[in-house]
């Protein structure tokens, strides 16, 4: 199992991943998740999909097995920033609740968002932990990488269940709601105790 985090100005170093990483997408969001996504050539893309944002693919032998985004929340496109905070704004017609946060989202580059986090259906059980700790390795590693003490992301409302498991200290900075067919919370994942 290997770990790419991949960006526009290096994703011609790794072949056809980062296509495979969008196919994948599409396979785990539109088609398993029943999700009305933009798609064009197999592959799932929106509008956070810019060279601000970074692209963590969990692969073997060419195989996706899962996969991660990271923008900043600094990011900057036309009228869009990052999909937290423009689901705050209500730039997103709805489909994510504006008070999904306690607070006014974060503008700030040591701030990133992780979305688009998916793990392919296809992965047997019982090999889907040992991805899950790959995944949250280089979530963290990329993340830090880039400048990141802090993460936020819109997940499960499960997350207190495996996020210890996996090492993250994070903490609930909006209200549970739902949201299509799950339940959802945002959450703030703290980096700073991670760094050496």
């Amino acid at each position: 199992m290997q770990t790419t985090t991949l960006s526009f100005s290096n994703l011609h170093n790794h072949g056809e991943l980062f296509a495979n990483l969008f196919r994948a997408r599409k396979q785990s969001f539109i088609v398993q998740q029943n999700w009305s996504l933009p798609e064009s050539e197999d592959m799932e893309f929106d509008q956070y999909d810019t060279p601000q944002s970074r692209w963590i693919a969990i692969h073997d032998k060419g195989l996706i097995l899962a996969g991660i985004r990271l923008t900043p929340t600094s990011a900057r496109c036309g009228i869009y920033s990052y999909m937290i905070r423009d689901a705050q704004e209500g730039i997103l017609g709805g489909s994510i609740p504006q008070d999904l946060l306690y607070d006014k989202a974060p503008v700030d580059a040591q701030v990133w968002e992780c979305s688009r986090v998916f793990v392919s259906h296809a992965i047997p059980q019982a090999y889907r932990r040992k991805v899950h700790f790959a995944m949250v390795d280089a979530m963290t590693g990329s993340a830090r990488d880039l400048g990141a003490t802090q993460l936020i992301a819109l997940t499960g409302s499960h997350w207190p269940r495996w996020y210890g498991r996996c090492g993250l200290t994070a903490a609930a900075i909006g209200p549970k709601m739902q949201i299509d067919d799950g339940e959802f919370q945002c959450v703030a994942i703290d980096l700073t105790a991670k760094m050496h």
